[in-house]
Protein backbone atom coordinates (compact mmCIF):
# COMPACT_ATOMS: atom_id res chain seq x y z
CA UNK A 1 0.00 0.00 0.00
CA UNK A 2 1.08 3.60 -0.41
CA UNK A 3 3.06 5.24 2.37
CA UNK A 4 1.43 8.07 4.27
CA UNK A 5 2.35 9.89 7.46
CA UNK A 6 0.64 10.93 10.68
CA UNK A 7 -0.40 14.29 9.22
CA UNK A 8 -2.50 12.57 6.57
CA UNK A 9 -6.28 12.71 6.78
CA UNK A 10 -6.39 9.96 4.15
CA UNK A 11 -4.51 7.43 6.25
CA UNK A 12 -6.63 8.27 9.29
CA UNK A 13 -9.73 7.63 7.19
CA UNK A 14 -8.31 4.25 6.13
CA UNK A 15 -7.69 3.32 9.75
CA UNK A 16 -11.16 4.36 10.86
CA UNK A 17 -12.89 2.52 8.02
CA UNK A 18 -11.21 -0.68 9.23
CA UNK A 19 -11.46 -0.02 12.98
CA UNK A 20 -13.92 -2.88 13.56
CA UNK A 21 -11.52 -5.40 11.99
CA UNK A 22 -9.59 -7.18 14.79
CA UNK A 23 -6.92 -8.06 12.23
CA UNK A 24 -6.43 -4.51 10.94
CA UNK A 25 -2.71 -3.84 10.53
CA UNK A 26 -0.82 -0.57 10.81
CA UNK A 27 2.88 -0.48 9.91
CA UNK A 28 4.89 2.52 11.12
CA UNK A 29 7.90 2.48 8.81
CA UNK A 30 11.38 3.94 9.12
CA UNK A 31 11.16 5.42 12.62
CA UNK A 32 13.56 5.59 15.52
CA UNK A 33 11.83 3.19 17.90
CA UNK A 34 12.47 3.77 21.61
CA UNK A 35 10.99 0.51 22.88
CA UNK A 36 11.80 0.89 26.64
CA UNK A 37 12.03 -2.90 26.59
CA UNK A 38 15.44 -3.75 28.13
CA UNK A 39 15.86 -6.59 25.66
CA UNK A 40 15.11 -4.49 22.56
CA UNK A 41 16.49 -1.05 23.40
CA UNK A 42 16.44 1.63 20.70
CA UNK A 43 16.08 0.48 17.08
CA UNK A 44 16.84 2.81 14.17
CA UNK A 45 15.68 2.82 11.52
CA UNK A 46 12.98 0.31 12.28
CA UNK A 47 9.34 -0.53 11.73
CA UNK A 48 6.57 -1.25 14.21
CA UNK A 49 3.62 -3.41 13.23
CA UNK A 50 0.28 -3.19 15.03
CA UNK A 51 -2.46 -5.76 14.55
CA UNK A 52 -5.80 -4.82 16.06
CA UNK A 53 -5.07 -3.70 19.63
CA UNK A 54 -1.66 -5.33 19.88
CA UNK A 55 1.96 -4.72 18.90
CA UNK A 56 2.78 -7.62 16.59
CA UNK A 57 6.44 -6.96 15.75
CA UNK A 58 9.26 -4.42 16.00
CA UNK A 59 12.32 -4.45 13.75
CA UNK A 60 13.79 -3.44 10.41
CA UNK A 61 11.95 -4.00 7.13
CA UNK A 62 8.87 -5.77 8.49
CA UNK A 63 6.35 -7.43 6.20
CA UNK A 64 3.83 -4.81 5.17
CA UNK A 65 1.39 -7.09 3.35
CA UNK A 66 -2.19 -5.93 4.00
CA UNK A 67 -1.13 -3.11 6.33
CA UNK A 68 -1.88 0.58 6.25
CA UNK A 69 1.68 1.86 5.95
CA UNK A 70 2.51 5.06 7.80
CA UNK A 71 5.75 6.74 6.79
CA UNK A 72 7.37 7.45 10.16
CA UNK A 73 10.69 8.70 8.80
CA UNK A 74 11.97 11.53 10.94
CA UNK A 75 9.93 10.53 13.96
CA UNK A 76 10.47 8.78 17.28
CA UNK A 77 8.06 6.02 18.29
CA UNK A 78 7.83 5.68 22.06
CA UNK A 79 5.51 4.02 24.56
CA UNK A 80 2.68 6.15 25.84
CA UNK A 81 3.40 7.76 29.19
CA UNK A 82 1.72 6.35 32.31
CA UNK A 83 0.38 8.68 35.01
CA UNK A 84 0.21 6.83 38.34
CA UNK A 85 -1.82 9.39 40.33
CA UNK A 86 -3.95 12.36 39.32
CA UNK A 87 -7.02 13.86 41.01
CA UNK A 88 -8.82 14.31 37.72
CA UNK A 89 -12.12 15.69 39.07
CA UNK A 90 -10.38 18.97 40.03
CA UNK A 91 -9.38 19.92 36.50
CA UNK A 92 -11.83 22.80 35.95
CA UNK A 93 -9.99 24.48 38.87
CA UNK A 94 -6.66 24.38 37.03
CA UNK A 95 -3.93 26.66 38.38
CA UNK A 96 -6.42 28.38 40.66
CA UNK A 97 -3.68 28.40 43.34
CA UNK A 98 -0.36 28.27 41.43
CA UNK A 99 1.64 29.55 44.40
CA UNK A 100 0.04 27.38 47.07
CA UNK A 101 1.98 27.67 50.31
CA UNK A 102 1.58 24.18 51.72
CA UNK A 103 -0.57 21.06 51.90
CA UNK A 104 -2.94 22.69 54.39
CA UNK A 105 -3.71 25.50 51.95
CA UNK A 106 -4.62 23.00 49.25
CA UNK A 107 -6.66 20.82 51.60
CA UNK A 108 -8.73 23.64 53.04
CA UNK A 109 -9.35 25.39 49.71
CA UNK A 110 -10.00 22.38 47.49
CA UNK A 111 -10.99 19.39 49.61
CA UNK A 112 -12.79 21.17 52.47
CA UNK A 113 -14.15 23.88 50.18
CA UNK A 114 -14.76 23.43 46.46
CA UNK A 115 -15.07 19.62 46.58
CA UNK A 116 -18.12 19.75 48.82
CA UNK A 117 -20.33 21.35 46.14
CA UNK A 118 -19.41 19.08 43.24
CA UNK A 119 -22.29 17.46 41.40
CA UNK A 120 -21.92 14.28 39.33
CA UNK A 121 -21.79 16.39 36.16
CA UNK A 122 -18.86 18.36 37.60
CA UNK A 123 -17.06 15.08 38.29
CA UNK A 124 -17.63 14.07 34.68
CA UNK A 125 -16.45 17.35 33.19
CA UNK A 126 -13.30 17.58 35.30
CA UNK A 127 -12.33 13.97 34.71
CA UNK A 128 -12.99 14.12 30.97
CA UNK A 129 -10.95 17.32 30.62
CA UNK A 130 -8.06 15.71 32.52
CA UNK A 131 -8.15 12.56 30.38
CA UNK A 132 -8.27 14.48 27.09
CA UNK A 133 -5.38 16.67 28.20
CA UNK A 134 -3.45 13.55 29.18
CA UNK A 135 -3.92 12.10 25.69
CA UNK A 136 -2.87 15.40 24.09
CA UNK A 137 0.43 15.33 26.01
CA UNK A 138 1.13 11.65 25.33
CA UNK A 139 -0.24 10.02 28.48
CA UNK A 140 -2.08 6.91 27.30
CA UNK A 141 -2.72 5.44 30.77
CA UNK A 142 -3.95 7.53 33.70
CA UNK A 143 -4.78 6.53 37.25
CA UNK A 144 -7.57 8.79 38.44
CA UNK A 145 -7.39 8.97 42.23
CA UNK A 146 -11.06 9.90 42.53
CA UNK A 147 -11.39 11.03 46.13
CA UNK A 148 -14.64 12.94 45.82
CA UNK A 149 -17.07 10.01 45.50
CA UNK A 150 -19.96 11.61 47.41
CA UNK A 151 -22.63 9.38 45.90
CA UNK A 152 -22.72 6.37 43.57
CA UNK A 153 -23.64 8.82 40.83
CA UNK A 154 -20.42 10.78 41.41
CA UNK A 155 -18.41 7.59 40.89
CA UNK A 156 -20.44 6.63 37.82
CA UNK A 157 -19.76 10.02 36.27
CA UNK A 158 -16.00 9.76 36.85
CA UNK A 159 -15.87 6.28 35.32
CA UNK A 160 -18.02 7.31 32.36
CA UNK A 161 -15.64 10.17 31.60
CA UNK A 162 -12.77 7.70 31.29
CA UNK A 163 -14.88 5.45 29.08
CA UNK A 164 -15.88 8.34 26.81
CA UNK A 165 -12.32 9.59 26.29
CA UNK A 166 -11.06 6.07 25.48
CA UNK A 167 -7.92 6.44 27.56
CA UNK A 168 -6.47 3.44 29.37
CA UNK A 169 -8.00 4.52 32.64
CA UNK A 170 -7.55 3.29 36.19
CA UNK A 171 -10.39 4.42 38.43
CA UNK A 172 -9.14 4.50 42.03
CA UNK A 173 -12.19 5.20 44.16
CA UNK A 174 -12.24 6.85 47.59
CA UNK A 175 -14.76 8.71 49.70
CA UNK A 176 -14.34 12.46 50.28
CA UNK A 177 -12.37 14.02 53.11
CA UNK A 178 -14.97 16.60 54.16
CA UNK A 179 -18.64 17.51 53.76
CA UNK A 180 -21.81 15.48 53.35
CA UNK A 181 -21.71 12.22 51.43
CA UNK A 182 -23.64 8.96 51.22
CA UNK A 183 -21.02 6.84 53.03
CA UNK A 184 -21.45 4.31 50.21
CA UNK A 185 -17.70 3.80 49.92
CA UNK A 186 -16.03 1.29 50.12
CA UNK A 187 -19.14 -0.90 49.82
CA UNK A 188 -19.98 0.61 46.44
CA UNK A 189 -16.76 -0.80 44.95
CA UNK A 190 -18.51 -4.12 44.43
CA UNK A 191 -21.25 -2.48 42.34
CA UNK A 192 -18.67 -0.50 40.36
CA UNK A 193 -16.69 -3.63 39.63
CA UNK A 194 -19.69 -5.56 38.39
CA UNK A 195 -21.07 -2.64 36.37
CA UNK A 196 -17.94 -1.34 34.66
CA UNK A 197 -14.98 -3.64 35.21
CA UNK A 198 -16.24 -7.20 34.84
CA UNK A 199 -14.76 -7.90 31.40
CA UNK A 200 -11.15 -8.99 30.97
CA UNK A 201 -8.94 -7.09 28.57
CA UNK A 202 -10.90 -3.84 28.61
CA UNK A 203 -9.36 -0.38 28.71
CA UNK A 204 -10.50 0.38 32.27
CA UNK A 205 -9.38 -1.16 35.54
CA UNK A 206 -10.46 -0.54 39.14
CA UNK A 207 -8.45 0.09 42.29
CA UNK A 208 -9.25 0.99 45.89
CA UNK A 209 -7.89 4.38 46.96
CA UNK A 210 -7.07 5.30 50.55
CA UNK A 211 -5.00 7.62 52.70
CA UNK A 212 -1.95 6.62 54.70
CA UNK A 213 -3.18 7.90 58.07
CA UNK A 214 -6.28 9.38 59.70
CA UNK A 215 -4.78 12.86 60.17
CA UNK A 216 -6.79 14.53 57.38
CA UNK A 217 -9.84 12.45 56.54
CA UNK A 218 -10.37 10.34 59.65
CA UNK A 219 -9.97 6.60 60.24
CA UNK A 220 -12.55 5.47 57.66
CA UNK A 221 -10.30 6.59 54.79
CA UNK A 222 -7.01 5.28 56.23
CA UNK A 223 -5.50 2.12 54.75
CA UNK A 224 -5.41 -0.85 57.08
CA UNK A 225 -6.45 -4.51 57.37
CA UNK A 226 -10.15 -3.85 56.74
CA UNK A 227 -9.64 -1.94 53.48
CA UNK A 228 -6.93 -4.41 52.44
CA UNK A 229 -9.43 -7.23 52.91
CA UNK A 230 -11.99 -5.36 50.78
CA UNK A 231 -9.49 -5.00 47.95
CA UNK A 232 -8.41 -8.62 48.24
CA UNK A 233 -12.00 -9.87 48.13
CA UNK A 234 -12.61 -7.83 44.97
CA UNK A 235 -9.30 -8.81 43.40
CA UNK A 236 -8.17 -5.22 42.89
CA UNK A 237 -5.08 -3.22 43.75
CA UNK A 238 -4.71 -0.40 46.26
CA UNK A 239 -3.31 3.12 45.85
CA UNK A 240 -2.47 4.97 49.09
CA UNK A 241 -2.03 8.75 48.98
CA UNK A 242 -0.47 11.24 51.40
CA UNK A 243 2.35 8.89 52.37
CA UNK A 244 4.91 11.15 54.02
CA UNK A 245 6.73 11.77 57.25
CA UNK A 246 6.97 9.96 60.57
CA UNK A 247 3.25 9.04 60.93
CA UNK A 248 3.24 7.37 57.50
CA UNK A 249 6.54 5.66 58.28
CA UNK A 250 4.95 4.06 61.31
CA UNK A 251 1.91 3.13 59.23
CA UNK A 252 4.15 1.38 56.70
CA UNK A 253 5.71 -0.70 59.48
CA UNK A 254 2.24 -1.54 60.79
CA UNK A 255 1.16 -2.64 57.31
CA UNK A 256 4.26 -4.79 56.98
CA UNK A 257 3.46 -6.48 60.27
CA UNK A 258 -0.15 -7.03 59.17
CA UNK A 259 0.99 -8.52 55.85
CA UNK A 260 -0.85 -5.96 53.72
CA UNK A 261 2.03 -4.57 51.67
CA UNK A 262 3.03 -6.02 48.30
CA UNK A 263 3.20 -5.53 44.55
CA UNK A 264 -0.53 -4.76 44.35
CA UNK A 265 -0.14 -1.79 46.74
CA UNK A 266 1.14 1.61 45.58
CA UNK A 267 2.34 4.25 48.02
CA UNK A 268 2.07 7.78 46.64
CA UNK A 269 4.70 10.47 47.37
CA UNK A 270 6.67 8.43 49.98
CA UNK A 271 8.39 11.66 50.95
CA UNK A 272 10.36 11.98 54.19
CA UNK A 273 10.01 8.32 55.19
CA UNK A 274 12.37 6.65 57.63
CA UNK A 275 15.00 4.07 56.59
CA UNK A 276 12.97 1.40 58.39
CA UNK A 277 9.91 2.23 56.29
CA UNK A 278 11.96 2.00 53.10
CA UNK A 279 13.31 -1.39 54.21
CA UNK A 280 9.71 -2.62 54.57
CA UNK A 281 8.72 -1.20 51.19
CA UNK A 282 11.66 -2.74 49.36
CA UNK A 283 11.33 -6.06 51.15
CA UNK A 284 7.68 -6.52 50.23
CA UNK A 285 7.85 -5.42 46.58
CA UNK A 286 5.48 -2.52 47.24
CA UNK A 287 5.32 0.00 44.39
CA UNK A 288 5.90 3.75 44.60
CA UNK A 289 4.31 6.64 42.70
CA UNK A 290 6.41 9.79 42.89
CA UNK A 291 4.92 13.25 42.30
CA UNK A 292 8.04 15.33 41.58
CA UNK A 293 6.50 18.76 41.05
CA UNK A 294 3.94 18.26 43.82
CA UNK A 295 6.54 17.50 46.47
CA UNK A 296 8.77 20.37 45.37
CA UNK A 297 6.18 23.06 44.63
CA UNK A 298 3.66 22.45 47.40
CA UNK A 299 6.45 21.66 49.87
CA UNK A 300 5.34 18.23 51.04
CA UNK A 301 7.37 17.04 54.02
CA UNK A 302 11.04 17.46 52.93
CA UNK A 303 9.88 18.77 49.51
CA UNK A 304 12.40 16.40 47.86
CA UNK A 305 11.02 13.65 45.59
CA UNK A 306 12.11 10.35 47.11
CA UNK A 307 13.78 8.88 44.03
CA UNK A 308 17.11 8.16 45.72
CA UNK A 309 15.42 6.45 48.65
CA UNK A 310 13.28 4.35 46.31
CA UNK A 311 16.23 3.25 44.19
CA UNK A 312 18.29 2.45 47.29
CA UNK A 313 15.43 0.20 48.47
CA UNK A 314 15.36 -1.57 45.10
CA UNK A 315 12.17 0.13 43.91
CA UNK A 316 11.95 1.75 40.48
CA UNK A 317 9.06 4.20 40.87
CA UNK A 318 6.33 5.46 38.58
CA UNK A 319 5.64 9.17 38.08
CA UNK A 320 2.46 11.20 38.49
CA UNK A 321 0.87 14.61 37.98
CA UNK A 322 -1.19 14.95 41.22
CA UNK A 323 -3.27 18.18 41.41
CA UNK A 324 -3.77 20.52 38.48
CA UNK A 325 -5.06 23.23 40.82
CA UNK A 326 -1.39 24.09 41.38
CA UNK A 327 0.71 22.00 38.99
CA UNK A 328 1.50 21.25 35.36
CA UNK A 329 -0.59 18.69 33.46
CA UNK A 330 2.05 16.79 31.49
CA UNK A 331 4.64 14.06 31.97
CA UNK A 332 7.44 15.96 30.24
CA UNK A 333 7.42 18.38 33.19
CA UNK A 334 7.56 15.54 35.73
CA UNK A 335 10.49 13.87 34.00
CA UNK A 336 12.47 17.07 33.68
CA UNK A 337 11.78 18.20 37.23
CA UNK A 338 12.87 14.86 38.69
CA UNK A 339 15.92 14.66 36.44
CA UNK A 340 17.06 18.16 37.43
CA UNK A 341 16.30 17.87 41.16
CA UNK A 342 18.03 14.50 41.61
CA UNK A 343 21.12 15.47 39.62
CA UNK A 344 21.39 18.80 41.46
CA UNK A 345 21.26 17.03 44.82
CA UNK A 346 23.69 14.32 43.71
CA UNK A 347 26.32 16.83 42.65
CA UNK A 348 25.73 19.04 45.67
CA UNK A 349 26.18 16.07 48.03
CA UNK A 350 29.74 15.42 46.82
CA UNK A 351 30.82 18.94 45.89
CA UNK A 352 34.39 19.54 46.96
CA UNK A 353 35.01 15.93 48.02
CA UNK A 354 36.32 14.49 44.78
CA UNK A 355 33.71 11.72 44.91
CA UNK A 356 31.64 10.91 41.86
CA UNK A 357 27.97 11.92 42.06
CA UNK A 358 25.34 9.16 41.72
CA UNK A 359 23.13 10.73 39.07
CA UNK A 360 20.06 9.33 37.36
CA UNK A 361 19.81 9.52 33.58
CA UNK A 362 17.27 10.50 30.97
CA UNK A 363 16.76 6.77 30.37
CA UNK A 364 15.89 6.36 34.05
CA UNK A 365 13.19 9.02 34.07
CA UNK A 366 11.70 7.78 30.78
CA UNK A 367 11.64 4.28 32.29
CA UNK A 368 9.82 5.67 35.34
CA UNK A 369 7.31 7.48 33.08
CA UNK A 370 6.55 4.39 30.96
CA UNK A 371 7.46 0.85 31.95
CA UNK A 372 7.65 1.43 35.70
CA UNK A 373 4.48 3.52 35.68
CA UNK A 374 2.64 0.65 34.01
CA UNK A 375 3.95 -1.80 36.61
CA UNK A 376 2.95 0.59 39.39
CA UNK A 377 -0.60 0.76 38.00
CA UNK A 378 -0.76 -3.04 37.88
CA UNK A 379 -0.51 -3.06 34.08
CA UNK A 380 3.11 -4.03 33.48
CA UNK A 381 2.12 -6.90 31.21
CA UNK A 382 -0.25 -4.71 29.21
CA UNK A 383 1.49 -1.43 28.43
CA UNK A 384 4.58 0.67 29.21
CA UNK A 385 6.91 -0.59 26.46
CA UNK A 386 6.81 -1.27 22.74
CA UNK A 387 7.07 -5.01 23.26
CA UNK A 388 5.41 -7.45 20.87
CA UNK A 389 2.34 -8.87 22.60
CA UNK A 390 1.59 -5.73 24.58
CA UNK A 391 -1.24 -3.36 23.72
CA UNK A 392 -0.41 -0.69 21.14
CA UNK A 393 -0.26 2.36 23.42
CA UNK A 394 2.26 4.56 21.65
CA UNK A 395 3.38 8.04 20.64
CA UNK A 396 4.70 9.38 17.35
CA UNK A 397 7.00 12.31 18.15
CA UNK A 398 8.33 14.55 15.35
CA UNK A 399 12.10 14.53 15.69
CA UNK A 400 12.72 17.07 12.92
CA UNK A 401 10.61 19.88 14.39
CA UNK A 402 12.36 23.16 15.08
CA UNK A 403 12.92 22.38 18.77
CA UNK A 404 14.09 18.77 18.21
CA UNK A 405 16.28 18.69 15.10
CA UNK A 406 18.80 17.27 14.49
CA UNK A 407 18.12 13.96 16.18
CA UNK A 408 21.26 12.93 18.07
CA UNK A 409 19.99 11.06 21.13
CA UNK A 410 16.38 9.84 20.89
CA UNK A 411 15.80 9.30 24.63
CA UNK A 412 17.34 12.67 25.42
CA UNK A 413 15.10 14.21 22.77
CA UNK A 414 11.95 12.69 24.27
CA UNK A 415 12.82 13.71 27.82
CA UNK A 416 14.55 17.07 27.39
CA UNK A 417 13.50 18.35 23.98
CA UNK A 418 9.91 17.40 23.29
CA UNK A 419 6.51 18.59 24.44
CA UNK A 420 2.89 18.10 23.42
CA UNK A 421 3.25 20.14 20.19
CA UNK A 422 5.74 17.57 18.85
CA UNK A 423 3.36 14.63 19.33
CA UNK A 424 1.92 13.98 15.91
CA UNK A 425 -0.09 10.89 16.87
CA UNK A 426 -1.21 8.96 19.95
CA UNK A 427 -2.64 5.46 19.79
CA UNK A 428 -4.40 3.77 22.72
CA UNK A 429 -4.88 0.04 22.26
CA UNK A 430 -4.28 0.46 18.54
CA UNK A 431 -6.86 3.22 18.06
CA UNK A 432 -5.77 6.73 17.03
CA UNK A 433 -6.70 9.23 19.75
CA UNK A 434 -4.53 12.08 18.47
CA UNK A 435 -3.66 12.59 14.82
CA UNK A 436 -1.91 15.38 12.94
CA UNK A 437 -1.34 17.05 16.30
CA UNK A 438 -5.03 17.17 17.25
CA UNK A 439 -6.95 15.12 19.81
CA UNK A 440 -9.72 13.34 17.96
CA UNK A 441 -13.48 13.30 18.54
CA UNK A 442 -13.63 16.41 20.70
CA UNK A 443 -16.11 19.24 20.14
CA UNK A 444 -13.80 21.83 21.66
CA UNK A 445 -16.28 24.76 21.74
CA UNK A 446 -18.88 22.57 23.47
CA UNK A 447 -16.30 21.24 25.93
CA UNK A 448 -15.12 24.76 26.66
CA UNK A 449 -18.68 25.86 27.44
CA UNK A 450 -19.16 22.88 29.78
CA UNK A 451 -15.87 23.49 31.58
CA UNK A 452 -16.57 27.18 32.10
CA UNK A 453 -20.12 26.55 33.30
CA UNK A 454 -18.94 23.90 35.76
CA UNK A 455 -16.17 26.14 37.08
CA UNK A 456 -18.61 28.99 37.64
CA UNK A 457 -21.00 26.70 39.51
CA UNK A 458 -18.25 25.29 41.72
CA UNK A 459 -16.70 28.65 42.50
CA UNK A 460 -19.95 30.47 43.23
CA UNK A 461 -21.96 27.86 45.10
CA UNK A 462 -21.66 28.38 48.88
CA UNK A 463 -19.89 25.54 50.67
CA UNK A 464 -21.32 23.93 53.79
Amino acid sequence: MSREDTTSAAVLEQLRRRSADPKRRILFAGATVVTMDPRLGVLAPADLLVEGETILAVGPELDRDGAVVVDATGTILAPGFVDTHRHAWETQLRRIMPDVDDLGGYVMSTLAGHATVYRPEDMYIGTRLAALTAIDSGITCMLDFSHNSRTPEHSDAAVQALIDTRIRGVHASMGPHFGDWDKQWPGDLSRLRETYFAADGQLLTLRLAALATDEIGGPALAYGPELARTAQDLGIGVSVDAVFGIPSSQAVLDWEKAGILGADVTLIHATGLTPEAWRAIGGTGTTIALAPTSDAQIGLETAVPAVDEALSAGVRPGLSIDVEVALASDMFTQMRALHAIQRMRAVNAVHGTGRKPARITTHDVLDFATLQGARTNGLGGTTGSLTPGKKADLLVIRAEDLNNMPLNDPIGTVVLGSDARNISAVLVSGEPRKWNGQVLDVDLPALRDQVHASREYVLHTPTA
